[in-house]
């Protein structure tokens, strides 16, 4: 089906053009955060690009970016590591904080 088709480098549903609200999250992650790196997820049929940041917690956070370019770029200019999240998989940190987050608190 053709509408499912995206070219090479045009956005995907939900991409946003406009990134200010999102490097401002972005920067502020990292700046009241230690050892933070960056992972950018590829853009799906129904998910734009997104860049997730990740503590040395493992604490992240997510937002959408409209390029894949775009992306990488936002995390150079916050000066982390940045990796292709299908290279390198997601940090098992992430998902330990993750679970953690998930657990009844005890009282």
């Amino acid at each position: 089906m053709a509408w499912w088709r995206r070219g090479r480098g045009q956005q995907a549903p939900h991409g946003g053009g406009d990134t200010t609200g999102a490097r401002t999250h972005l920067a502020d992650f990292v700046r009241t955060r230690r050892g933070v790196e960056a992972y950018v997820e590829p853009a799906t049929n129904v998910t734009a690009t997104t860049l997730v940041l990740i503590a040395h917690d493992g604490e992240w956070t997510r937002r959408a970016l409209p390029s894949r370019p775009t992306a990488f770029e936002v995390a150079r200019s916050l000066d982390i590591p940045v990796y292709d999240v299908n290279q390198t998989g997601y940090p098992a940190r992430m998902r330990e904080w993750t679970a953690r987050q998930r657990r009844p608190k005890q009282r």
